[in-house]
């Protein structure tokens, strides 16, 4: 995999976890797929595995929230192993 498909695969999957429900946001800790110029934060492609770093919402274990994070990368790279961390969590304000 080279550095275009690992950036693309990144925001691929970045885009899908942001939308689980239990997900405030990706964490900007030291899980990030770097490129020129940017990162994509939360989100590292590595030849042999993914792994994502989230801030959960606060309500749902913690536990459900990995599984749903994992479930919306496996629709983006179904063959590699998904490790998810759970860094924080956050209150969102009801709207």
């Amino acid at each position: 995999m080279n550095l275009s498909q690992a950036g693309r695969l990144a925001e691929r999957i970045a885009t899908a976890v942001a939308d689980c429900p239990s997900v405030a946001r990706l964490s900007a800790g030291p899980a990030a797929t770097y490129l020129p110029g940017r990162t994509v934060p939360g989100v590292a492609v590595r030849e042999d595995r993914v792994r994502i770093a989230v801030v959960a919402a606060y309500g749902p274990p913690i536990a459900e929230v990995a599984e749903q994070v994992r479930a919306a990368a496996r629709e983006v790279v179904p063959d590699l192993p998904v490790d998810v961390a759970v860094e924080d969590i956050e209150v969102l304000e009801a709207s």
